[in-house]
Order: C-alpha cells, then sequence, then structure tokens
C-alpha cells in the first residue's frame, strides 16, 4: 500500500482533524492489506506464509469490530456500510 493511498483512507475514516488511529481507520487500513493480499493469492496459491498474515489481519479486524460494536453501534454500522463488509 502506497502512503497516499493510506493517507487517502485515513482522511476518509478520521473522526476529527488530528485523528490516525481510530478503530474506523485501523479496520479500513486492514481491509485494504486484506484485499491486496487475496489478490495476491490468486497468482500465489502456495505462499503458505502469507497466508498465516493474512489470518492475523483478519483475526485482528474482527477483534476491532467486535470492540467497536461493543463501544458505539452507530459507528459500528457506518463502518460495515461504509467498507461493504457485511451483506
Amino acid at each position: 500500500m502506497e502512503n497516499g493511498e493510506k493517507q487517502k483512507i485515513i482522511k476518509k475514516f478520521r473522526i476529527h482533524k488530528d485523528d490516525s488511529g481510530s478503530p474506523e481507520i485501523q479496520i479500513a487500513l486492514l481491509t485494504n492489506k486484506i484485499s491486496l493480499l487475496s489478490e495476491h493469492f490468486k497468482k500465489h496459491p502456495k505462499d503458505v506464509h502469507s497466508r498465516v498474515g493474512l489470518i492475523k489481519m483478519v483475526n485482528r479486524r474482527r477483534k476491532l469490530l467486535d470492540y467497536l460494536l461493543r463501544k458505539d453501534t452507530k459507528r459500528y454500522h457506518e463502518v460495515i456500510k461504509n467498507l461493504g463488509l457485511r451483506k
């Protein structure tokens, strides 16, 4: 992920001007990395080490989503909608 792309994601999901680590931003960045790795596995299906990293990222995103659901359901539903995670 390029730095410019990362900055766009941070600007889109930040809560206030100086926000750089809220759960929404972390979830959005992880979602972007997960989608990039998914594309990688289409070309390299036997890359087991990267798959382990992918599983860790998915688990971390799940924990952040669970946290956000417990703390603020409105923000949780906004993130889910903006990222298109659930159907």
